[in-house]
């Protein structure tokens, strides 16, 4: 049996020339059906003429190039022109005459090129056949061609904006397109520059004190097995956003969530960076971009802090409200970091803009004291 719920579908996926013949056909039904016969136009009013062997060629040439007005426009306007030319010239007045506004219609959607050169020729045609139909006796006048161009001449106007409509979504599609790409592109930078830095600036530290202490083994083993498993957290990480750049990847990628942040406290620790964690409130058990987000401000100040202040205290607060998850770390002597020779600004700049998107309020600065402190209130709920 036929599924006609699918038919649509299968439909699009026809050749153009398949989808626009039966329009073809129709037409050629009608224009042959005798209780339509001389009720088509009547350009010029000449007396109609029966039909006879000719009226099947000028059928054929108006109706049936109708199946490639899509495919090759130009050629289906001229064969559907020269059939309706002998169909008034004959005065057969076929009902299949609807076919030179269609054609006229198509060409103007679908046409690439020439369209001016078009417009003119057509009209010097039409010209011509309006002086042909005035000698062989037609009492239409002036008014009555006008007219009849004036409608063809709308025809045209409806083929003209259906192809500016088409372009203007194709351009809007473009516009999307590269407007989601560059997000993404931009989405995965940031995700990098949070990974890299981070576990990177730990391994650097790591190794520095790790010549310090070639006389401590237990302590140099301590370190060595340390970087080491930096590195591989950093492989895996990146593992996991390489995944996004794959487009066979059908399964979720990990992304870090506040539960995981002990984990990160513990590694800076281990990078030789004294850290106190306090913790209130008990974090989403789903990860949203909430979550994310919070996890990322306390990496990327723990980097900073690595980076600029090595051996500085160190504290990292994070509460969990009902609406909002609140962040703040700070450390003792860390400047702004962002004016020191090593640092870019591209992470904070970058934690702004992901807590801003969020609905957050995020704030980096030093405050009394000499204290650098961060501070991201990000509103939770949000997608991820």
């Amino acid at each position: 049996m036929i599924d006609f719920l699918k038919v649509p579908g299968r439909w699009r996926t026809w050749d153009v020339t398949a989808r626009d013949l039966p329009l073809a056909l129709v037409l050629v039904f009608a224009s042959l059906l005798p209780v339509l016969h001389n009720r088509g136009t009547q350009l010029g009013d000449l007396p109609a003429r029966p039909f006879d062997a000719l009226t099947v060629v000028v059928i054929a040439l108006e109706c049936l190039p109708l199946a490639i007005r899509r495919r090759w426009p130009t050629l289906c306007l001229a064969l559907v022109s020269l059939g309706f030319t002998l169909d008034q010239l004959r005065a057969y007045h076929l009902v299949a005459g609807i076919a030179l506004p269609i054609a006229l219609l198509s060409v103007a959607a679908y046409l690439e090129h020439h369209r001016r050169t078009t417009v003119v020729l057509l009209s010097a045609a039409y010209v011509l056949l309006a002086v042909a139909l005035s000698r062989q006796g037609s009492a239409e006048g002036v008014t009555g061609f006008a007219t009849f161009y004036v409608a063809l001449a709308i025809a045209w106007g409806v083929g003209a904006w259906l192809r500016l409509s088409r372009e203007a979504e194709a351009e809007r599609r473009r516009g999307v397109a590269e407007t989601t790409r560059t997000a993404e592109r931009t989405r995965i930078a940031r995700e990098l520059h949070d990974i890299v830095t981070h576990h990177v600036t730990a391994m650097v530290v790591q190794a520095e004190a790790a010549r310090y202490l070639t006389t401590a083994p237990e302590r140099l083993d301590q370190t060595l097995t340390a970087i080491s498993d930096t590195g591989r957290r950093a492989i895996s990480e990146l593992r996991h956003l390489l995944d996004l750049l794959n487009p066979d990847h059908s399964t979720d990628v990990r992304m870090p969530a506040v539960g995981e942040l002990r984990v990160l406290v513990e590694q800076t620790r281990l990078a030789g960076q004294p850290v106190e964690f306090t913790e209130d409130g008990e974090p989403a058990e789903t990860p949203g971009s909430a979550e994310v987000a919070a996890y990322r401000v306390v990496q990327e100040a723990l980097t900073n802090a690595l980076k600029y202040a090595t051996g500085s205290r160190t504290t990292v607060h994070v509460r969990h409200g009902e609406r909002e998850t609140t962040v703040e770390v700070g450390t003792d002597g860390l400047g702004s970091y962002a004016a020191s020779p090593g640092g870019s600004g591209r992470g904070l700049a970058g934690l702004r803009e992901r807590v801003g998107v969020l609905g957050g309020e995020f704030s980096a600065g030093r405050r009394t004291g000499g204290r650098f402190v961060v501070h991201a209130r990000i509103p939770t709920g949000s997608p991820s």
